[in-house]
């Protein structure tokens, strides 16, 4: 009869452990040692290729993880208009890719996928554009930066979410403003400068789009951070001012991030794409944040995952490219967002 061997077996040791500590919530302990392979790949090649990796906050915990950088927008559009690495990957959506190259358009400007799309920016194109604004001759135009770049091109201004508001109030009162094209932060930014001369285009977000009204009253916790894109803002501070729900604000994603560094403990319910919640976890683990609506989640963004950054990375796909004269007609808009800031 063989005799068994009792004695137990040492645990074997976890890949890139501190890395781990930060996704474990995300990805189960079997899972990690082959996706462990492919993000030390990753970090090796960024190296070897002098690449630097911007990520956006609505990205897969992973790809955060491994990100040199991780923000909004404007973040982003500041970061590549600033970096000296030779490869900007851009794990985002393609209008973001887009966005560095115009800024930087003398580095190779890399995306894991050019399939990841945008719904807000697929909402309008330059045609349209120039069809609107031969309706509203001499009106300034601000284009959120969630567009292509041809219809940068054919705009005066670009903003995000963390500064449409200052943008449009650098703008002479007099003078019409067109506002595309998401309806949301339209309404939000016509509520915050008290302007009557704005018009809207009625595009929107289909991810911001869904959380409701109904999903904050379903979980209201002690405070409400709400990204001005979502339909629910202004109904939320309608019936925050009424004590129907508690404590609403309207942030970006990078607003939201700084007040979460200050927010003291309890409960906060976060309406934006779900990815957010990882960077606002990090940021201050005492708060127990939860999504507005666990089913707001981009499939674009999440199409980024560490396979196709690895051979983004390997084989130097997708690699983004505006051509010249729309980059040099968007790049003074673009450039005005930068300078404009978020205050």
């Amino acid at each position: 009869m063989l005799q068994q061997n009792l004695t137990p077996r040492k645990p074997v040791p976890m890949p890139l452990p501190e890395l781990y500590s930060r996704v474990e919530r995300h990805i189960p302990p079997i899972e990690w040692p082959v996706l462990a392979e492919d993000i030390a790949a990753i970090l090796k090649l960024k190296r070897e290729r002098n690449a630097v990796i911007l990520a956006h906050n609505y990205q897969r915990p992973e790809i955060q993880d491994i990100a040199d950088h991780v923000g909004d927008s404007l973040a982003l559009a500041r970061l590549a208009a600033a970096s000296s690495h030779r490869t900007i990957v851009l794990a985002g959506v393609y209008f973001m890719a887009e966005t560095a190259k115009i800024l930087s358009p003398e580095r190779t400007v890399l995306i894991p996928t050019a399939d990841a799309g945008c719904s807000l920016a697929d909402s309008i194109t330059a045609v349209q554009l120039r069809a609107w604004k031969a309706e509203h001759p001499g009106a300034v135009v601000v284009a959120y930066v969630n567009t292509s770049a041809e219809v940068k091109a054919e705009s005066d201004l670009c903003c995000t979410s963390a500064n449409a508001v200052d943008i449009v109030n650098s703008i002479p009162a007099d003078r019409e403003v067109l506002f595309l094209p998401d309806q949301f932060l339209g309404a939000h930014v016509r509520r915050q400068t008290g302007r009557e001369n704005i018009h809207v285009w009625m595009g929107e977000c289909h991810v911001h789009a869904g959380i409701s009204p109904a999903d904050l009253r379903r979980k209201a916790r002690d405070v409400l951070y709400i990204h001005p894109e979502c339909g629910c803002a202004t109904p939320a501070l309608w019936q925050a001012g009424t004590g129907d729900l508690p404590t609403a604000r309207i942030l970006s994603t990078g607003g939201m991030l700084a007040a979460a560094k200050e927010q003291r403990g309890g409960s906060v319910l976060v309406a934006t794409e779900t990815g957010m919640l990882h960077q606002l976890r990090r940021a201050n683990p005492a708060v127990r944040w939860e999504p507005a609506n666990e089913h707001a989640v981009c499939r674009f963004m999440k199409m980024i995952t560490p396979e196709n950054l690895l051979r983004c990375l390997r084989d130097g796909t997708d690699e983004v490219t505006v051509d010249p004269d729309i980059a040099a007609r968007a790049r003074r808009a673009v450039e005005a967002m930068i300078a404009a800031g978020a205050r």
